[in-house]
């Protein structure tokens, strides 16, 4: 398959980062699929459906919606152990420890539907530093879509939501970002293009993303070529 040609040299301007979890930083994939599979099967869903709708969302509210007549937080706990208990394939993605470690650590953070017992087990299976706080499933009581929780994360940095840039993946994750009012860069890792519709700019992946410090202004510069909307 071709790649997309990129576009001119795109510059953006920002105080702080706001990193969804699972397909920014880390693959994950095989583990996520592998567990709802397993999930719906034992709970008689189409497979294909539940991986569909818990992608970039809150296996709370996934559940609630494939089968309401569940104990919500049992299940919770049961996909949770699934998911923690396979950890094969998870690692971080090309380009991550690298650009992590060029950031100051008050200045980005992670926003992921993942409960943090998970998000801490991946980040760890991938040998990620996990921030001193960070926004997960069990920080926020409406998960993505809903901009709860880029609002919580930006303020978990002392920052407006405008003055952050949204790194993100998923549909959902791209829609929460931009209601919150920040910027969305968004990757191709697990979602087509027409699924990013919400994101204002798309690229590869973060390898393709340049971050300089601009200490006279006390913002970051953020250079990338973006890929063509379809």
């Amino acid at each position: 398959m071709p790649e997309p040609m990129s576009m001119p040299m795109t510059e953006l301007f920002c105080k702080g980062f706001l990193f969804d979890m699972d397909g920014i930083l880390i693959s994950s994939l095989g583990s996520v699929e592998r567990s709802w599979r397993a999930w719906a099967i034992a709970n008689h869903i189409d497979p294909d459906l539940a991986i569909r709708t818990a992608h970039g969302c809150r296996a709370i509210e996934t559940v609630r919606k494939l089968r309401p007549d569940l104990d919500d937080h049992a299940e919770l706990r049961r996909i949770e152990e699934m998911e923690i208990s396979d950890q094969e394939g998870v690692t971080a993605l090309d380009g991550v420890p690298a650009l992590l470690a060029s950031l100051p650590a008050a200045r980005w953070t992670v926003v992921t539907s993942a409960t943090e017992r998970l998000a801490r087990v991946r980040l760890a299976a991938a040998d990620l530093a996990v921030p001193a706080q960070f926004i997960t499933a069990d920080s926020v009581s409406e998960g993505k879509p809903h901009p709860a929780p880029y609002l919580r994360g930006a303020a978990l940095l002392g920052l407006n939501p405008a003055d952050c840039i949204v790194f993100e993946d998923s549909g959902s994750g791209a829609i929460a970002g931009r209601a919150a009012g920040s910027t969305v860069l968004a990757t191709l890792f697990s979602h087509t293009a027409q699924e990013l519709h919400a994101a204002h700019h798309l690229v590869r992946n973060l390898t393709a993303v340049h971050i300089d410090w601009l200490p006279e202004s006390e913002n970051f510069r953020v250079r990338f070529h973006p890929l063509p909307r379809p």
